[in-house]
């Protein structure tokens, strides 16, 4: 009786053995399960409707939109008055329908920059800072009428001009980093 106990032992460790590797790789699935899923859910992707994501980064907005204004003729601020200059402006707007709106108001935006170009003195618009001046001016005013405001840059204390603090305050800005108008670059700046 002995000989016929012994492989039954031998067949029950088979059993335990495979019964151990199966429930081994059900525990392993479910794992393996449970972590995708939580990725998945951290993602955003929790109930499968939504495309997967992809690694590709998002497609850059287009170009900007460039208005060129006609040319203006300026007498400046110099004394004796004969001193005049010819300004070509183009305005870098952020997409077409901002252009649009800037066509729209363009009388009195060509009025205010050229009131602005007529306050300035030869000397003023021959140095860089100058025209980096005229440019931060220029564009408050076109900004203006969308309702947009852009603040002054701040002067040095050396620089500062106890007039400018009577000037009048610009309209708090809806959305300052919003402003559609992104830059004036001159196209042409000839004084005579």
């Amino acid at each position: 009786m002995s000989e016929t106990a012994a492989p039954a032992p031998a067949k029950s460790k088979k059993l335990i053995i495979i019964l151990a590797v199966v429930v081994l790789l059900v525990v392993a699935g479910g794992a393996a399960a449970w972590v995708l899923l939580s990725k998945r859910a951290a993602e955003g992707d929790e109930d499968g409707d939504k495309p997967a994501r992809t690694s590709q980064p998002a497609a850059p907005k287009g170009p900007p939109t460039y208005l060129p204004m006609d040319n203006m003729v300026v007498n400046l601020a110099d004394p004796g008055g004969d001193r005049f200059a010819q300004v070509g402006i183009t305005l870098e707007l952020a997409d077409a329908k901002t252009a649009e709106q800037v066509k729209g108001f363009m009388p009195s935006i060509r009025s205010a920059v050229l009131l602005l170009v007529s306050q300035r003195t030869t000397d003023e618009l021959l140095t860089r800072e100058g025209k980096e001046k005229l440019a931060v001016d220029v564009r408050r005013e076109v900004s203006r009428p969308l309702g947009y405001s852009v603040s002054k840059p701040k002067k040095r204390a050396a620089q500062r001009d106890p007039e400018d603090d009577e000037d009048e305050e610009d309209p708090p800005p809806r959305r300052r980093d919003d402003n559609p108008v992104r830059q004036v670059l001159f196209s042409s700046f000839i004084i005579q």
